[in-house]
């Protein structure tokens, strides 16, 4: 059962239509979302009078790529699917698309016949990077296509409670108030995951993991519905942050994401702070702390996924409880 429907066939329905993924027409789907995005003063056209539609019009868009208005009405409802890159990239400039938007653009033109998928694919993480993160003093997890939590070590369940396995960090950041405030700003930290993820799954939508967790999420959440109705697209990479933490205050690390070769979206996440920093001692004494609650069998035990072979994650539970 999904968060706040109530009977597993009401369910699938309405997870299907908040999802609104049309298989048959994604690239119709994209323009549109990116379109409304773009007002007429960011591509030099002056309004006048009333616009009953947010962002440009179909025939505005035309005008400015160099093609005709029925075209990129056939364009939009799913008419023509393969047009030429040409076509794509004089799109991508009017809709203002950077690198990462123009090449999803150019994917959802891709003339590949797409295959449906009935049940979610095991993520399972190699047996030497389950080694790897075990050996780290770092904090260190591995993140699925999904943005699963599919392994982790125990520093990074001191760095935060939800950093083990089986749990989502889209589900975390935004049904979690306690994770969603470590990560700072709020509107910053869910628009750069949804667009992530987004990035991450690709055309792979028929998928009944992707179906269920945008559509629970899209239910529980008007901030991801909005989100992911945009369509922004964004590479899984590294960056610094500073996360606000309630034992540590301010701490400022570096986040690596490292692709994991031949693992299929797979990415070993690593925090680490600048060395000899106020940093890197806050982040030894959140780890040296949790230390004991690790080999305490009667107390919670953040690395007991360190040695755990991760299976296909069908779901994961959004009640996590920070610490205080």
């Amino acid at each position: 059962m999904f968060l706040g429907v109530p009977g597993p066939p009401r369910t699938v329905v309405v997870v299907r239509s908040l999802v609104s993924m049309d298989d048959q027409n994604l690239l119709g789907a994209y323009l549109r979302a990116r379109r409304e995005l773009v007002s007429p003063e960011q591509v030099g056209i002056a309004p006048v009078g009333i616009r009953r539609v947010p962002g440009l019009r179909r025939e505005e868009v035309a005008l400015l790529a160099g093609i005709s208005a029925d075209y990129y009405l056939r364009l939009e409802q799913g008419r023509d699917r393969s047009p030429s890159r040409q076509v794509l990239d004089a799109l991508a400039r009017v809709l203002h698309l950077d690198d990462e938007g123009t090449a999803y653009l150019h994917s959802l033109a891709d003339p590949r016949p797409h295959r449906t998928r009935k049940r979610p694919r095991p993520e399972v993480v190699p047996r030497g990077i389950h080694a790897l993160i075990s050996s780290l003093d770092l904090p260190a997890f591995v993140e699925g296509r999904y943005l699963d939590v599919l392994a982790a070590n125990s520093a990074a369940a001191a760095l935060s409670p939800c950093l083990v396995a089986g749990r989502n960090r889209l589900r975390d950041v935004f049904l979690d108030p306690g994770e969603r405030e470590l990560y700072g700003p709020a509107e910053l930290v869910t628009a750069a995951m949804v667009a992530g993820f987004r990035s991450s799954v690709g055309l792979d939508v028929e998928d009944e993991r992707f179906v269920e967790l945008v559509g629970s999420l899209s239910i529980a959440s008007p901030r991801f519905r909005t989100l992911w109705a945009r369509q922004d697209v964004v590479r899984r990479e590294g960056a610094v942050v500073t996360l606000a933490h309630p034992e540590v205050g301010d701490l400022t690390l570096y986040r690596e994401k490292l692709p994991i070769s031949g693992a299929d979206g797979q990415m070993l996440v690593i925090y680490h702070p600048e060395p000899a920093s106020d940093d890197a001692q806050k982040l030894m004494l959140l780890i040296s702390a949790a230390m004991p609650a690790a080999s305490d069998p009667g107390g919670r035990s953040g690395g007991t996924s360190d040695t755990e072979e991760p299976t296909a994650v069908e779901g994961s539970s959004s009640n996590g409880r920070r610490r205080n």
